[in-house]
């Protein structure tokens, strides 16, 4: 299982790098949100998956018992998805105004424009 989400972690790393090279500012939008999540997969993993287990103390014990999975990287992943939505969601909407500005989405014609 770890072996499957190594390789899918280094996929979404590379393609997130070679979106972010393009000249188009939508690609590197694109390219920052696959970074994002491939840097979200990464400490999902460092969490320690296990399949069945539970961060959380059964009723009928009182202390956990190992095997479990560490319940911080969990947190860490749910705030980093929310802060990466909102960073996504202003990038877009600059994207937007940047677009209607220059009618263009090409980073060297936008260079251009400036004087």
């Amino acid at each position: 299982m770890e072996t499957l989400l190594a390789i899918v972690i280094g996929v979404l790393y590379a393609a997130g790098l070679y979106l972010m090279m393009r000249r188009s500012i939508v690609k590197l939008v694109l390219g920052l949100g696959l970074i994002g999540h491939a840097a979200n997969l990464l400490i999902f993993v460092t969490g320690r998956v296990q399949r069945g287990s539970s961060a959380v103390i059964p009723p009928d014990q009182t202390v956990l018992v190992a095997p479990f999975p560490d319940p911080v990287p969990q947190a860490l992943i749910l705030t980093a998805i929310v802060i990466g939505f909102g960073t996504q969601a202003f990038a877009l909407v600059l994207l937007k105004r940047a677009y209607q500005a220059v009618k263009t989405d090409d980073m060297d014609a936008m260079n251009t424009t400036d004087r």
